[in-house]
């Protein structure tokens, strides 16, 4: 079968494990029971070896419709045709308590019609390369792996199951007003077998929980439904156990159609939790917050080999990310190789400490002041930024071409000083601030002079090239430049001219500059258009911002969700659903909100 565009997916999970579900009613991805757990469906990325578990109705020409219940990630699929309509609810269950099993749950009902289903459930443990045996009864299958590393899982039902192969099956009717249950997770223990007449009552808990939680939201200006899907979007992508934030659910989705930048993004990039706080902080949720710098803390004692820091972690905190391919899979669209683990992890990334800096200095300003122990730990990672600024590294966009001197890590460089002093004066804490001013101040010199170019009026990617990055595009947005300073507004316009078409914008000229160490090219990066409409707001343009903005929401699927990155054509491509793309609509938002009802509302944070 022909694989679903990325956009036709939605997303359902419990802050622990995240499924894919598409529009043709089939769960295609489910890595378990962890974010970045060995996956048990993955059709997504081989539609013939991956698995999936597939619920069909059998109408002809139906119209498919797709949305999440309001204010919640339960995921409503309507299948419309002539002869009856159908409806498949999914979600997994969740509550305040963390009590709940780690399962999936799907509700089938008939709303006109007497409709015929079929049903599949097809488990591929282990990436597909470890296979299992079928323990079948009534109600009720029973998938047992043939490795003790994989868990045994059961398939519950209200309708008779059948199996075939390896696979179970079901074929049923229900007319208008009647329903099937199933119920896939874990093997329970002897005795705990699930109730499911009981489901309907964790369906209402598992509402509860989501609308309780979007109602803390500060949130009430224009685009408050994108805004809020965007929220709990992001919610989704936190580990519930570790207070950590995943880049995306998925591994490997192209940002080529059959090309080789495919990567895994199952793991915790400090650049992208912290940015994630940004925008949750500036929608009221605070508690996220507190629990990411309760994770971070487990982090700054840990000594990198390339630092104090590393680039990337995993769920858990763990360092080593081994990078490999898994061949036995053909790749979204063949789009190989199919990797696992990122081997940006050993990267020397140098922008990560002002994005840690700026989260220490956010969650001290609007949660739990800094410890003592904690701001002793500041100063011993900024001791060994002084030491280690001029470094060259790999950048925002861990590039495999190769070290440089970048722009953007030389900016937050400066951040990390720039927040340690704001903080330190704020709380009147003590340190080496003389020497932390001078660091500062010698980093800003070191920008304006060896990354401006005379010639293109422009601030450059790295030291000693003529190469346009939207990474420049967080500049004012980090304080380190005025928005509407001359030297800035010349910058932005030459990313105009070079990388922008229309509202799309690309990271920086792939083709052209072949930094990055890769063949082949790439779709524009969703994110940098976000930070360009933002940037746009702060220069004043907002007739302009709002435009662009409203062009990009366009550019959402049908549930408001977006990938990492846009092809020519509007196709998502990438990692899906992507925090960083999310996080920065988020942002331009709430910015562009503020400062179209007036000049007084429109603040930097």
């Amino acid at each position: 079968m022909p694989f679903e565009p990325i956009e036709n997916y939605g997303v359902i999970g419990n802050m622990q494990s995240i499924a894919l579900v598409g529009m043709n009613g089939s769960v295609d991805f489910l890595c378990y029971p962890n974010f970045d757990s060995p996956t048990i469906f993955a059709a997504l990325l081989d539609d013939r070896k991956g698995g999936c578990f597939k619920i069909s109705p059998q109408l002809t020409n139906a119209r498919v419709r797709q949305m999440y219940l309001p204010d919640t990630n339960i995921l409503i699929t309507r299948f419309l045709a002539d002869e009856g309509v159908a409806e498949l609810t999914d979600y997994m269950p969740i509550d305040s308590q963390g009590g709940e099993p780690n399962e999936i749950v799907r509700k089938v009902a008939v709303i006109r019609g007497d409709v015929r289903f079929q049903m599949c459930c097809e488990p591929r443990f282990s990436y597909a390369t470890c296979g299992h045996r079928v323990e079948l009864s009534e109600a009720c299958a029973t998938f047992y792996p043939f490795s003790n590393t994989c868990p045994a899982m059961s398939l519950h039902s209200t309708v008779g199951l059948g199996q075939r192969g390896d696979d179970v099956t079901a074929d049923f009717r229900l007319k208008a007003g009647q329903t099937a249950m199933f119920l896939f997770g874990r093997v329970r223990g002897e005795g705990e077998e699930p109730e499911m007449e009981l489901l309907d009552q964790r369906f209402r808990h598992t509402a509860q929980f989501w609308k309780a939680w979007i109602a803390k939201s500060k949130y009430k200006g224009r685009w408050r439904e994108v805004v809020q899907r965007s929220a709990l979007t992001l919610k989704l992508l936190i580990s519930r156990e570790h207070g950590s934030l995943i880049a995306a659910p998925t591994f490997s989705l192209p940002e080529n159609i059959g090309g080789v930048r495919n990567w895994d993004y199952r793991y915790t990039w400090l650049r992208d939790a912290t940015f994630t706080l940004y925008a949750l902080i500036r929608l009221g949720f605070i508690d996220e917050t507190e629990a990411f710098i309760g994770w971070l803390k487990g982090r700054l004692s840990d000594d990198a080999q390339r630092g104090p820091l590393q680039v990337m972690y995993g769920i858990d905190g763990r360092q080593e990310l081994e990078e490999f391919s898994l061949d036995q899979f053909c790749g979204y669209e063949n789009s190989r190789p199919v990797r696992i683990g990122n081997a940006a992890y050993q990267q020397l990334q140098l922008d990560i400490y002002g994005e840690m800096m700026d989260s220490i200095y956010l969650a001290n300003k609007y949660g739990k002041p800094i410890s003592h122990a904690g701001w002793r730990e500041v100063q011993r990672l900024l001791d060994w930024l002084r030491n280690n600024w001029r470094r060259p590294d790999e950048g925002i966009w861990e590039v495999r071409g190769g070290p440089r001197e970048f722009l953007h890590s030389r900016v937050m460089c400066w951040v990390a000083f720039d927040r340690a002093l704001r903080l330190a004066h704020k709380r009147s804490l003590s340190g080496p601030l003389e020497v932390w001013q001078q660091t500062r101040d010698e980093i800003r010199d070191d920008i304006f002079t060896n990354f401006w170019n005379d010639e293109l009026k422009s601030f450059v990617q790295a030291k000693g090239t003529k190469d346009l990055d939207a990474a420049a595009l967080l500049m004012p947005m980090m304080r380190f430049i005025s928005p509407v300073d001359p030297m800035w507004l010349s910058t932005m316009k030459a990313i105009e001219d070079h990388l922008v078409e229309d509202t799309l914008v690309r990271r920086y000229e792939v083709e052209r500059t072949q930094v990055d160490g890769l063949p082949g090219t790439e779709g524009s990066f969703t994110a940098c258009s976000f930070w360009y409409v933002e940037c746009l707001a702060r220069a004043g343009e907002l007739e302009r911002a709002q435009l662009l903005f409203e062009k990009l929401l366009g550019y959402a699927n049908h549930l408001g969700l977006y990938s990492e990155e846009l092809g020519a054509d509007g196709r998502h491509l990438g990692n899906f659903p992507q925090a960083f793309t999310h996080l920065a609509l988020i942002s331009a938002a709430t910015y562009l909100d503020r400062a179209l009802s007036g000049p007084n509302d429109a603040t930097w944070r």
